[in-house]
């Protein structure tokens, strides 16, 4: 009965890992502009978490101090988003998925800074091997550049904010945490389309499916797929968490090839490229447990 259990949490666990590769998809299938779109996500993700808040019975007021502090790892998250959607949109999902899936190299130059703490020999390695798997990506797929560029930036600013999000994490329920982050997001884009007054493409267009996918992307992308995590991490650790989620690019960019078919298809050097970056990124945690890191 265990052992049914354990692989109920693990096919529950790879199901949400896909829906949070089927964003990517979304993000092309929705015609709107990065900007509205993930104002419209972080809205809509506030209230689902809100909602699983409320249902759980759990403490939502903190003080200003501390809403202050997630408003501003939430407009981190807000341009992380937007520059994810928009190198979708100059490029395509695989060339994002690819790209993004750098983010490791990203967290493990940030985290020391940041965290001040001595850099790791093995960080650095596999840094040095993700930067080759990027280096080929540009040289195969140069019609993609600016989507290649905001993808970089896109994980840079995931990586950190999930250096900024380690520290708070242990401290404060994660659903309140990610309910002021979306909030502040929200907010931070709310007053920056009101100071620029700039209408953005599809805004006043947006059909009725738009709607529907943002939806889909906030409640069950975003606010199940967080709920979710926190639940399954309660039953499997996290280090098995962590490598589920970097398959994350994986079913991206299958799930594209079969809704989008030719426009994903991508050249050799891409493949080649990006396996680079996937098997750098999944062997990083599982090197690191198997060795004692000599530090510099």
């Amino acid at each position: 009965m265990t052992d049914i259990k354990h692989l109920g949490h693990y096919a529950h666990l790879h199901f949400i890992v896909i829906l949070l590769g089927f964003t990517a998809i979304l993000g092309s299938l929705i015609t709107i502009d990065a900007i509205p779109l993930v104002w419209m996500r972080m809205f809509f993700a506030a209230l689902g978490l809100l909602i699983y808040l409320k249902i759980k019975r759990q403490r939502v007021i903190i003080n200003l101090k501390q809403q202050l502090h997630l408003f501003g790892i939430g407009l981190v998250v807000a341009l992380h988003w937007i520059t994810f959607f928009h190198a979708i949109k100059v490029s395509n999902v695989s060339v994002t998925l690819g790209v993004f899936a750098s983010t490791t190299l990203f967290t493990s130059f940030l985290e020391p800074f940041l965290q001040k703490r001595k850099v790791l020999w093995l960080e650095v390695m596999i840094g040095l091997v993700i930067i080759l798997g990027i280096y080929l990506i540009f040289q195969y797929e140069t019609q993609y550049v600016e989507g290649i560029l905001f993808s970089l930036l896109s994980a840079f600013l995931n990586g950190l904010f999930v250096v900024l999000n380690r520290n708070i994490s242990r401290r404060w329920n994660p659903a309140l945490i990610s309910f002021y982050e979306m909030t502040g997001g929200f907010l931070g884009i709310s007053i920056f389309i009101l100071a620029t007054g700039v209408t953005y493409l599809g805004i006043h267009e947006m059909t009725r499916m738009d709607l529907i996918w943002i939806l889909v992307l906030s409640f069950l992308c975003t606010s199940y797929a967080f709920a979710a995590i926190v639940e399954i991490m309660k039953e499997l650790s996290a280090y098995t968490v962590v490598l589920a989620i970097n398959l994350e690019p994986v079913y991206g960019i299958f799930l594209a090839f079969l809704i989008f078919g030719e426009s994903e298809k991508m050249s050799g050097g891409f493949y080649l490229g990006t396996l680079i970056i996937l098997i750098s990124v999944f062997s990083y945690p599982y090197l690191k447990r198997k060795f004692s890191l000599k530090k510099f």
